[in-house]
């Protein structure tokens, strides 16, 4: 298990990644990233892979989080056919796991938008099986606490169950934040417990609850005035080692289940970064923002490193 985190490739930011001791990188595959899955070259993934392989940085998976149940038509099809552009670019690349959203139709619910994410994923996870790509769904609802609107359905336990019952495939699990499980109100151990067989890739992020004011805001969170940030008012989210999470409890979780994948920091600490809010338009520019802000990975980094096996095969040595 190393650890990494997830941002836009750049010489510059292999160069710091190396440089703290990052083993890994989860790369965005978006169109405007340097991995546009339309239009890059066989001769410039080569040079990115060896790059990153000089450094020995593992990729971890690719990245691209549409709605692909979006209710403008034309920008569901387009996230659909880009998503195919990202397994195709994945299986040219070597790397297992493209990391994505199910989507979800603004205005309906769960319940509406399964048979509906059932016709669009179908195909999207034969053209993965097609390819040996795995398909790992981020828990993230992406919901709006003013509006009530999300953008990912896949947000809990009960909905995986539905999820993969729907689609029967091996290659198609889950990218597990424990972050969005927890102010949730979801066991985030238990949930790890029990799908750790579907767990394709790992988001290393925490998150601050402040009771005080959830007392006074509600669960639903802050209603009026203006708000900044990616929490509702009550919560926000971490560097790994500054909010909730029990870490130690999570990464015995992944071990016991057998995970054999990395820990790849989501930087989205306001705290660290908060002058990348006031730049931020879409979830692409998150991680292209918060990519590039040191401080929080650092931290991330330096506290995770203290609670990852450093020997492959601990159980190995002799007694």
């Amino acid at each position: 298990m190393k650890i990494g985190f997830y941002t836009d490739y750049s010489p510059a930011i292999a160069e710091f990644a190396q440089g703290v001791g990052f083993g890994s990188l989860q790369l965005s595959a978006w169109p405007q990233s340097a991995l546009n899955a339309d239009t890059i070259s066989d001769d410039r993934i080569a040079e990115i892979k060896g790059d990153l392989a000089e450094r020995g940085l593992e990729i971890s998976a690719l990245g691209y989080y549409p709605n692909p149940l979006d209710r403008d038509a034309e920008v569901a099809a387009e996230a659909r056919r880009y998503l195919r552009k990202v397994i195709e670019l994945a299986a040219r690349m070597d790397v297992a796991t493209v990391c994505t959203f199910a989507g979800q139709t603004q205005g309906r619910t769960v319940a509406e938008c399964l048979p509906e994410w059932v016709a669009a994923y179908e195909p999207i996870v034969a053209h993965a099986e097609e390819r040996g790509v795995r398909i790992g769904i981020e828990n993230c609802p992406m919901r709006d606490h003013r509006t009530g609107h999300g953008e990912n359905i896949a947000y809990s336990p009960e909905i995986w169950d539905a999820m993969f019952s729907a689609i029967d495939s091996p290659l198609l699990g889950i990218q597990l934040d424990p972050s969005h499980l927890c102010y949730m109100g979801i066991d985030y151990v238990a949930a790890t417990q029990d799908y750790g067989a579907k767990v394709f890739h790992v988001h290393a992020k925490d998150v601050d609850i402040d009771a005080r004011k959830r007392a006074r805001l509600g669960m639903f969170g802050q209603a009026l005035g203006e708000h900044r940030g990616f929490g509702n008012g009550w919560w926000r989210f971490r560097a790994p080692g500054w909010g909730v999470i029990d870490w130690p409890a999570f990464v015995t979780a992944l071990l016991e289940a057998g995970y054999d994948g990395n820990l790849d920091i989501e930087h989205e600490d306001e705290v660290f970064a908060a002058a990348a809010l006031a730049s931020i338009g879409g979830e692409a520019d998150i991680v292209e923002m918060f990519g590039r802000e040191q401080n929080g990975l650092v931290l991330g980094y330096n506290y995770l490193s203290g609670l990852v096996p450093p020997l492959a095969d601990a159980a190995l040595l002799p007694s």
